[in-house]
């Protein structure tokens, strides 16, 4: 992926739970996947704070998962979410509307998710997202290697918009993260960068404020609201939106996107 030209503003956003709603595909699948391995499935509540982890960490610590199966665990579920999982997948309301006023706005969008980085970008053309965003980054795509971390995901988003070297303090004031679980909001902090957590995710409650969530949006309008308070290029996005006034600027999307 070529970098993407420095930014006068960017958001990164995490993926699953915060762009796109799985709709019950993650938690099914990996209950399926479990199940067929002769592991107890854990309760909805375990399988819901599975979403947003590195699977492979999630899978090793249900209880009665062996670690030789693990791998197994994970190539079963992953066989059932490409035939059907990601095409029952939606976008949350809301949200390509916003993107798409980011692009005209100039303001650069980023993905930084703990998905297979392929396994990321197929799911986003599928739900035909994928033109929206000038650089996509996730986890390598042999998911037996150890995960990098949420961190080390932001930080090639960040490096790929222009933004890792400069000084943190403008770089916070330049960038902001949003996401739906802790994993986001500790990502975005260790590169000095305010972080917004959606509610519609996936977090048990109180999990985003516990985390020091910088803002925390109950639907894409509130999530518009912060993000104008935290972006200067954003200043005012609710309210250009809804009138249509949005400045417009040329390439809301990046050709490699596509």
């Amino acid at each position: 992926m070529n970098p993407a030209p420095a930014a006068r503003s960017a958001v990164v956003f995490d993926l699953d739970g915060t762009l796109v709603d799985p709709a019950g595909a993650i938690t099914t699948g990996l209950a399926e996947a479990l199940a067929a391995h002769g592991v107890p499935v854990p309760t909805q509540q375990v399988l819901d704070a599975m979403i947003g982890p590195p699977l492979a960490t999630s899978v090793a610590a249900v209880p009665g998962v062996r670690p030789e199966d693990v791998q197994s665990i994970i190539e079963h579920y992953r066989a059932g979410y490409l035939a059907h999982g990601m095409a029952a997948s939606r976008v949350y309301p809301g949200i390509v509307d916003l993107l798409e006023d980011l692009g005209r706005r100039g303001v650069a969008r980023a993905v930084a998710t703990s998905k297979p980085v392929d396994m990321a970008r197929r799911l986003m053309r599928i739900q035909g997202i994928v033109g929206l965003f000038e650089t996509i980054h996730g986890a390598d795509p042999d998911e037996a290697k150890p995960h990098a971390g949420k961190a080390a995901i932001v930080g090639e988003a960040l490096t790929a918009l222009g933004l890792a070297e400069i000084d943190p303090e403008e770089r916070g004031r330049r960038a902001v993260m949003v996401g739906d679980r802790y994993f986001d909001v500790e990502g975005a902090h260790a590169h000095a960068l305010p972080c917004i957590g959606v509610e519609w995710g996936y977090a048990p409650e109180g999990e985003l404020a516990a985390a020091g969530a910088d803002a925390i949006a109950s639907d894409a309008e509130a999530l518009r609201t912060a993000l104008g308070r935290l972006l200067p290029d954003a200043v005012g996005l609710a309210s250009a939106a809804e009138s249509g006034d949005a400045p417009a600027v040329a390439g809301t999307g990046s050709e490699e996107a596509r």
